[in-house]
């Protein structure tokens, strides 16, 4: 049974999922875990979901019609060019693709949008956001910063307490940086990118949850979701080569939040890994 809090709202964040092998894992666990711990949000990194590299539509319709509300990204979210239609949409949009989001930090005129704003249908306001980190990944905007701009934006449009921001980046300092910095402000700050899962989730002091990356829901038996062999050569020769996505062994990573509705504060973080 869920804590007795007034506004209770619990989130289910799934990391990284990863060719054939998550999104089969994903399928095989999620809908026990949505209901197990009476999840009220669900999100979804879908950036890998293609063959390990990008997202295309059909695949974002079945994450949907698995429950997600949104779908957040990085920066292999236009590897499968399909993508850009299907997040080329107005803003105030309520078509599927709509609810499929990129970096905010990414230069302006890019497709698609960094941030969605929804309502449950308890009435509860959400937001989640999506950024990318700027240390040893390809260039874009201070992360930081836009993250200051679009919670002032959040507070003028939807007044939303409920913020769960996806962190898409690779280095460990950055992101734990930017949990200290929105601490209290925001209701999560979860890593993606690394497809590792951190042993360091916790609720930071002013109430936000950070965990500095959830992991990936794919083949645990590969180098980050690629085939061993593959990678080996790579490294022991130094010659190109062309990556595939692993099946062995998959595994869904995620991670639950309660927070409290009303102010969105975080007052519990899990993490969870299962298997087959």
């Amino acid at each position: 049974m869920r804590p007795r809090y007034t506004l209770q709202v619990n989130i289910l964040f799934v990391g990284d999922v990863f060719g054939s092998a998550g999104r089969h894992i994903v399928h095989e666990h999620l809908g026990h875990l949505v209901e197990t711990n009476e999840v009220d949000l669900l999100i979804i990194n879908g950036e890998n979901a293609a063959g390990g590299f990008g997202l295309t539509p059909s695949i974002a319709e079945e994450f949907f019609d698995m429950g997600a509300h949104v779908i957040t990204t990085g920066n292999h979210i236009w590897d499968k060019k399909e993508i850009f239609e299907y997040m080329t949409v107005p803003e105030d949009s309520h078509v599927r693709g709509r609810r499929v989001i990129r970096p905010a930090n990414y230069a302006v005129g890019t497709p698609g949008f960094g941030m969605y704003e929804g309502e449950l249908p308890t009435g509860q306001k959400y937001a989640v956001i999506n950024l990318q980190g700027r240390v040893f990944m390809s260039s874009c905007d201070d992360p930081f910063r836009k993250a200051d701009d679009l919670l002032t934006q959040i507070a003028e449009h939807t007044a939303a307490k409920v913020i769960l921001l996806d962190f898409h980046g690779e280095a460990t300092s950055e992101k734990v940086a930017l949990g200290w910095y929105l601490d209290g402000r925001v209701t999560a700050v979860l890593g993606t990118h690394t497809h590792i899962p951190t042993a360091d989730e916790r609720i930071l002091p002013h109430g936000t949850a950070f965990q500095t990356d959830v992991g990936m829901s794919g083949p645990f038996d590969s180098v980050i979701g690629v085939e061993t062999e593959l990678v080996l050569k790579r490294f022991l020769t130094g010659m190109p080569g062309k990556f595939e996505p692993a099946k062995g062994n998959p595994k869904i990573c995620a991670t639950l939040i309660g927070c409290d509705g009303a102010t969105g504060r975080s007052h519990s973080i899990q993490r969870i890994m299962l298997g087959e």
